[in-house]
């Protein structure tokens, strides 16, 4: 099942800033980027984030666009996590897989239920614009890919 041209599901996640975040209340300020990835223990993810800790605070500041990592863990390891990897914003901690299940969808491993990596550029009406499910957990979009996706209405201008 794919999201792309659909309304992106909202939901609510403890963050690692302490208190709570809504898809919903990001989206009044500009387009969001919707981050899934498997846990704190995963290398791949923690890439994966790097990519998009980089351009952040330049998506933020020029094109108001929050980033919301949804990672399938419980909030003290993301905390540790964030602080490990130096990471410029706040991880949010899905620990039943709930909002991951409604994206990319979530597997049963060795550590329990995680989420699909993913990777989802939601505009400010809602609607999802870009969406990469990973075949693997290597597979990823990079952080300036995203940038230039929305810089320029939502076309890959790689294509």
């Amino acid at each position: 099942m794919t999201l792309e041209g659909e309304p992106a599901p909202d939901f609510t996640l403890e963050s690692t800033a302490g208190g709570e975040t809504a898809l919903s209340e990001t989206l009044s300020d500009g387009p969001t980027v919707v981050l899934v990835n498997r846990g704190s223990w995963c290398s791949f993810c923690a890439e994966h984030l790097q990519t998009f800790s980089e351009v952040s605070y330049d998506l933020w500041f020029n094109d108001g666009v929050d980033i919301l990592p949804v990672v399938t863990d419980e909030l003290g390891a993301l905390t540790e996590m964030r602080d490990r990897f130096d990471l410029d914003f706040q991880l949010l901690a899905d620990p039943d897989g709930a909002v991951a299940d409604r994206y990319s969808g979530t597997e049963e491993t060795s550590r329990g239920v995680t989420g699909i990596a993913a990777t989802y550029v939601i505009d400010e009406e809602g609607t999802v614009r870009y969406e990469q499910v990973a075949d693997h957990p290597a597979d990823r979009t990079y952080g300036n890919w995203v940038r230039y996706f929305i810089r320029n209405d939502h076309e890959d201008i790689f294509a």
